[in-house]
């Protein structure tokens, strides 16, 4: 029988995985296009930096990132060295009123649907639209607080970390050393453990999540066979103390959240990890100049509806590990649009 836990696929999933993560892209162009003009105001108006456009739509600082990350993505418009942006001609043709090549009717059928109305919530307050836009959800920060919607986001993450969590599990072997202790922090289903601990048999593993959801870990842990290796602490990670820990993982979490909770739980880890400890963040990046990868820009799209966050720069990551004490590594790919870096505690 295959092991899920130590057998890699022949193919990549690259493309499955772009079609769910792209999901509302298109309904952000929309959003941009159809009720706010964006485009035929930045060509009237070129040069204006991100504080301008800001101050002009009423965006918050979050969304507003997201959109002309993926607005450069596309080829739409480009940003000098003084932040200032600019159409493309490509824009300038297909996205101007008044071009005779305007394409913006041929968004017209999305104009009104659930998800961009949620955007234009997102746009202007920052905060997250209502899960899937579905009418009177609650969103996804507080359905994971539910135990059905835990039980079948956690499935959803989990089917497609049997292949991160190995493909990572094998690019961390030359970082590890010694090193024993591992520290899963808001590990989900346990599965980036359970990946790791397979492939390294030194390495015994605590994963750190919220009720419901620490129930599900701990049935999953079970039926792989590795609660002597894999135990589970139950705590909201924001407000729980920590244990000390010598490898520290944050895959697929700093991504749900604004940069104010980014620090703070970099700061945690900073605290939780002893000298020469290894902190790993296993996630999609955004290039430090935010001009794609494409895929990872659609993605970005999609965290901002739903969660608190977006996809970061690893150069965002790293500056902020510098200040609190970490000697930050180079971002690394694995597979599927996503790759990790990690930093040694000094």
């Amino acid at each position: 029988m295959i092991s899920p836990l130590t057998t890699l696929p022949a193919t990549d999933p690259a493309m499955i995985l772009r079609c769910r993560d792209r999901q509302y892209a298109a309904e952000l162009i929309a959003v941009a296009l159809l009720h706010f003009d964006f485009f035929t105001w930045l060509d009237g108006h070129p040069g204006m930096d991100t504080e301008a456009v800001c101050a002009h739509f009423g965006f918050s600082a979050r969304p507003a990132d997201v959109l002309l990350t993926l607005c450069r993505a596309h080829g739409f418009l480009v940003t000098d060295e003084n932040g200032g942006h600019q159409l493309t001609r490509l824009a300038q043709e297909h996205l101007v009123k008044g071009s005779p090549w305007f394409l913006g009717p041929y968004y017209e059928p999305i104009r009104d649907t659930p998800v961009v109305q949620g955007y234009l919530q997102v746009m202007r307050t920052g905060k997250p639209a209502n899960w899937q836009a579905r009418a009177g959800a609650e969103d996804w920060h507080e359905s994971m607080l539910q135990a059905d919607f835990a039980r079948s986001f956690t499935d959803l993450m989990n089917c497609r970390g049997f292949l991160f969590g190995q493909v990572l599990a094998r690019a961390l072997t030359p970082l590890l050393g010694s090193r024993t202790r591992l520290l899963d922090v808001g590990g989900g289903s346990g599965i980036y453990s359970a990946t790791l601990v397979a492939a390294h048999p030194q390495l015994s593993a605590t994963v750190l999540e919220q009720s419901p959801v620490d129930q599900i870990t701990r049935h999953e842990i079970t039926r792989h066979g590795l609660e002597d290796r894999i135990k589970v602490l139950t705590g909201d990670m924001f407000t729980c103390p920590w244990p000390a820990a010598e490898v520290l993982l944050l895959s697929n979490v700093l991504h749900d959240w604004d940069f104010p909770q980014v620090r703070q739980l970099l700061e945690k880890s900073a605290q939780s990890l002893s000298p020469g400890g290894l902190l790993v963040i296993h996630e999609a990046f955004i290039h430090d100049d935010k001009t794609g990868p494409l895929p990872v820009a659609e993605y970005s799209a999609l965290l901002m509806s739903i969660t608190q966050g977006k996809c970061y720069t690893s150069r965002e990551y790293g500056d902020l590990l510098e200040e609190l004490g970490f000697v930050a590594g180079p971002c690394q790919d694995t597979v599927a649009d996503r790759g990790f870096m990690t930093a040694v505690k000094r």
